[in-house]
């Protein structure tokens, strides 16, 4: 005897599909998609509005949902499958570096804002041969230097203005060790990639590391196989 039953693949999609009784309506240009699984249509998702795995963005635009920023279990934001970032109604390439002041040099990754500084703030003092030392900030320079000001105006240069300028990697004059936190995983679901940036003292370079990371494995793809009566069979 063959009864009446359901398939239902995969945790999230448990039960049989329960949508409106009527298609939604999308505005021009917004086409209609399943959800994920597999069984109301909805309006797609657009970039910057708020998405989740019910609620997917519009592929067809290349959005993608990016929990990098959410808190766990809450809804992503839709972005561009490209990565790189917007400063200041400007945007930037993934790994494209900038200044906004000569003390600190900036640059993309992974969809975020990464930054050093090119000053540092634990200067040695200097010896007791310079007398009544004074950390000063010299016309045309941009970190502030030791100034022994009884020694005939002798200085003990701890620090100079960072030496890149526009948006290019390279040495950095001021060199200090510096380590960034690993950025969030660049996919919410199965392999993806998580970046740092770090500064070697010896050799005084900025350089980006990756890594691969794995937030949680993606959910099979769910699927409804209708309900079943034995009429249905010859």
């Amino acid at each position: 005897h063959i009864g009446v039953f359901q398939y239902v693949w995969c945790q999230l999609c448990v039960g049989p599909c329960q949508c409106p009784s009527t298609v939604p309506r999308c505005p021009v240009g917004i086409p209609l998609v399943f959800d994920s699984c597999g069984c109301c249509q909805l309006c797609a998702r657009q970039e910057g509005e708020a998405c989740t795995d019910q609620l997917p963005c519009d592929t067809h635009r290349g959005l993608q949902c990016d929990y990098s920023a959410s808190f766990p279990g809450g809804p992503g934001q839709c972005v561009g499958n490209e990565l790189g970032c917007e400063i200041n109604g400007r945007r930037l390439e993934e790994g494209q570096a900038f200044q906004p002041s000569c003390a600190q040099l900036c640059h993309c990754l992974g969809g975020g804002v990464s930054c050093v500084p090119l000053c540092s703030d634990d200067l040695q003092r200097p010896t007791d041969k310079c007398p009544n030392p004074q950390l000063v900030r010299l016309p045309g320079r941009c970190c502030k230097e030791w100034m022994c000001h009884d020694l005939d105006n002798k200085q003990a240069r701890q620090g100079r203005e960072g030496g890149l300028s526009g948006l290019s990697f390279g040495p950095i004059s001021n060199c200090i060790e510096w380590t960034s936190d690993w950025s969030p995983c660049s996919h919410s679901c199965g392999p993806g990639v998580s970046s740092r940036t770090t500064i070697r003292k010896r050799a005084c370079l900025l350089q980006t590391e990756t890594r691969l990371c794995q937030v949680r494995p993606c959910q099979t793809l769910c699927y409804h196989a209708p309900f079943w009566h034995p009429h249905d069979l010859s």
